[in-house]
């Protein structure tokens, strides 16, 4: 999309995203989610995702999200954990390696920007 535009999210069907087997340590979490604008250069993603209750880790984006629904707790490696839950924002360093617990099905908005790579 190249116009400027607005998007009922809680209602929006997302697509299925497989968790890589390793990354899940309790239950079965399952995620789906949508890319709804990326630049043209790829560096600046905008979208929803969602995450069912379970616990798994990820290694995160620079990234500052939303919650409009659920909650999880978020424990960051070597550093803090925090909860979220509907209308809390979080921001993500990217690198971090985090432990997410979802209490509740969580559905975020968010918005990421990757480095520029040396070429």
């Amino acid at each position: 999309m190249t116009h400027s535009f607005a998007l009922h999210v809680p209602d929006l069907d997302l697509d299925p995203e497989p968790l890589e087997a390793g990354r899940i340590l309790s239950g079965t979490p399952e995620v789906s989610g949508k890319v709804i604008w990326e630049s043209e250069d790829g560096r600046r993603i905008r979208g929803v995702w969602q995450i069912t209750p379970g616990v798994v880790t990820d290694t995160e984006a620079d990234e500052l999200f939303v919650v409009l629904s659920g909650s999880a707790t978020i424990e960051v490696e070597g550093g803090t954990a925090f909860t979220v839950g509907p209308g809390d924002m979080a921001v993500l360093r990217a690198g971090d390696r985090t432990t997410w617990t979802v209490h509740e099905t969580l559905r975020k908005v968010y918005a990421i920007t990757t480095p520029v790579e040396d070429s």
